[in-house]
């Protein structure tokens, strides 16, 4: 069983931004604000921060935030037994859509996760060794396994910034 503790109180940081200026115009900077991304409280969360990039010329982009969670999932039979099998939800993805350029810069707003998926949907996708058996997720296990956020901009195929964790 996963277990994965996360602080009530603050939010605990993801991953440091790595930068790749070849998938950027020539001159693009950071010019207010940092790229980062934390968890929220509930642990389920992400929040990526806004920021103000410069040196863009007129050159749109969008950022996308990937979260991959998982859970345990029991199957009961009829007598009661269990058998714990594992349900893992991947690639649930938020985007910002286009961001249009201004003046040569780009006002990149928050970003949050969507919402970490419920028991009915790892239910959907566990596999219990009969399909007579009872699928039950223990909620308690429901977990973000991982995050990646990027921030690309129109014709590059590679993304600017990326935040990954873990």
């Amino acid at each position: 069983m996963m277990l994965v503790g996360f602080s009530a109180s603050a939010a605990l940081a993801t991953g440091d931004p790595v930068f790749n200026d070849a998938a950027a115009p020539t001159g693009t900077h950071v010019q207010t604000g940092t790229p980062s991304c934390s968890f929220a409280a509930d642990g389920l969360t992400v929040v990526c921060s806004s920021y103000e990039l410069a040196g863009v010329g007129n050159t749109d982009a969008e950022a996308t935030l990937v979260t991959s969670y998982t859970a345990t999932v029991d199957c009961q039979n009829k007598g009661g037994n269990i058998v714990e099998v594992k349900a893992q939800v991947t690639g649930v993805e938020s985007s910002t859509g286009t961001i249009e350029a201004k003046n040569g810069r780009l006002l990149v707003p928050e970003l949050t996760s969507a919402p970490a998926p419920t028991a009915a949907q790892f239910e959907a996708l566990a596999v219990c060794p009969n399909g007579n058996w009872t699928k039950i997720t223990q909620t308690a296990t429901i977990a973000l396994e991982s995050s990646v956020y990027t921030l690309t901009f129109e014709g590059f195929t590679d993304a600017y910034i990326t935040i990954i964790d873990p």
